[in-house]
């Protein structure tokens, strides 16, 4: 595991650079409107006013510092040293470093690293448990950070969606958890942007049967799940994008899931 954590690590600290002068995320538009959670995160988990947050694999933190805005004290968690420098950067020029910290850490290492605190709510947002060798370990994780009753949200990327090749045109991975990852081999990222130097990465496929079953083994209890016929990056050349800034599946092509959400929280 640790060959795949420092190779995937070195790809995500390049990707730093790419994605905070990106389009994509368009950083200096991000700090003039100072938008909040999304209306799809915010109706999932209501007010969040003096709650405390954690966000696993944050990147350079902007969808934390979402959470900030309306009240809550976040935390964010990522391995990559270059995001977690710049998200701390971010939080102060948006003036949100009050009510933020930002900490270098695997996330199989966050309860260890976090000092066993315990959280209102574990946040996990879109393109984050495909870096995960282990579905089961991650699950245990959210629940040592949670407190009896707090709540986790996941908004990622289909299962399904993932089993087909870059072109969305047949079905070329495996579904379902392995013990050896994927590679594979590109200068590019999911954003506009320039290349990265180290261009392998390792990533894993988990079917929504072993994510339930990971969460019921430690403990937590399913409240909410939905499928999602849309995402927020053309996964698939041939998605088209709404005026509401997502990518959806054309009339003329088979509707199926791209993404999915969930919300569970930890029984007493």
């Amino acid at each position: 595991m640790d060959k795949w954590l420092e190779t995937n690590r070195a790809n995500w600290n390049d990707r730093v650079g790419v994605h905070v002068t990106s389009r994509f995320y368009d950083v200096d538009g991000w700090l003039r409107d100072e938008p909040g959670p999304t209306p799809l995160e915010h109706s999932a988990l209501g007010n969040v006013e003096g709650l405390s947050l954690v966000h696993l694999q944050c990147h350079f933190g902007m969808d934390t510092l979402r959470w900030a805005r309306v009240g809550a004290t976040v935390t964010g968690v990522d391995f990559s040293p270059a995001a977690i420098a710049e998200a701390t950067a971010l939080a102060k020029r948006a003036g949100l470093n009050v009510r933020s910290r930002f900490v270098c850490a695997n996330v199989y290492d966050a309860p260890e690293t976090l000092e066993g605190q315990k959280f209102d709510v574990v946040y996990v947002s879109l393109g984050s448990l495909c870096w995960l060798p282990n579905i089961e370990m991650w699950a245990e994780v959210v629940a040592k950070l949670l407190r009896p009753g707090g709540r986790l949200y996941l908004h990622d990327v289909h299962p399904l969606s993932n089993c087909l090749d870059d072109g969305g045109e047949r079905f070329a991975f495996s579904y379902f958890e392995a013990a050896e990852p994927l590679t594979f081999d590109s200068d590019e990222t999911y954003t506009d942007g320039g290349a990265v130097t180290n261009t392998t990465t390792y990533e894993w496929n988990h079917s929504l049967a072993e994510l339930f079953g990971a969460l019921r083994e430690s403990g937590l209890v399913l409240d909410a799940f939905d499928e999602l016929d849309w995402t927020v990056w053309p996964q698939f050349p041939w998605l088209v994008e709404s005026s509401e800034g997502t990518w959806t599946i054309p009339t003329d092509r088979p509707g199926m899931p791209l993404a999915f959400t969930l919300v569970a929280h930890l029984s007493d």
